[in-house]
């Protein structure tokens, strides 16, 4: 909610604060934020604000705001000169990921890695829903995110831009650690979905294909936790 403000990026017409008395900071940080941008605070009842919140645990303020832009894939495809490793493209499309919690906690990361846009295929995948919001911790007011008809197509018209497409995936034979220099490009991390990983035609049009190594006795990783990883390697060389 406080990123929401914060962010600026979309109008609020109205927030709902619930009337019991047990009010933490957090919640008196964004009424007076809120207020100093002259959105109308409202106490209601928490009976009332519960059954107005889509989430399934609401923490007692609710914000009425206009629905979230998507991005043009055309736009995150452009490079910005004088933007940190030359301006260059870093971003994630997801193949199907269907965990809303999943979707949150990769947003989250992705915010954290820095990476500057996110694609996900309009059919078969979760999108952005309360549980997405929450699990996100408002990285969803920094994130672009492109909604695309076909994932397929769209990598192939990432690879025109001249943008690196590397999947991830648990039976590839290079890792992840061995991307070196080509994680300073302008790259395009592909996730799979969970359990199916990376869709056949996603797989083919990904330009090289990679693994986190695993050294236990587990064989895979959750998608969130291996995007998480994934997306801080490319960050560190990318910082370097």
């Amino acid at each position: 909610m406080r990123e929401l403000l914060v962010a600026g990026s979309r109008r609020v017409r109205e927030i709902w604060v619930s009337s019991d008395p047990e009010r933490n900071e957090v919640i008196g940080d964004i009424v007076d934020i809120a207020r100093s941008m002259r959105i109308q605070v409202t106490d209601v009842a928490r009976a009332r604000l519960d059954r107005q919140a889509r989430s399934e645990a609401p923490q007692g303020v609710i914000a009425f705001a206009a629905p979230l832009e998507e991005a043009d894939l055309d736009q995150l495809l452009r490079r910005r000169p004088g933007a940190r490793s030359g301006g260059q493209p870093f971003l994630v499309a997801l193949d199907g990921v269907t965990d809303p919690g999943n979707l949150g906690a990769l947003l989250r990361c992705c915010d954290g890695a820095g990476v500057t846009g996110v694609v996900l295929p309009r059919h078969r995948a979760v999108h952005v829903t309360p549980t997405v919001a929450k699990a996100a911790a408002g990285a969803i007011e920094h994130i672009p995110m492109a909604v695309v008809g076909g994932l397929p197509a769209a990598l192939a018209r990432i690879k025109q831009a001249g943008i690196w497409v590397v999947g991830l995936d648990d039976d590839a034979d290079r890792t992840l650690f061995e991307l070196g220099d080509l994680a300073a490009e302008g790259i395009c991390l592909v996730l799979g979905a969970e359990g199916a990983g990376l869709s056949r035609l996603a797989r083919e049009r990904c330009d090289l294909v990679v693994s986190i190594p695993m050294r236990g006795r587990l064989s895979s990783l959750n998608v969130s936790a291996a995007g998480a990883l994934a997306v801080y390697e490319v960050a560190r060389h990318r910082s370097a």
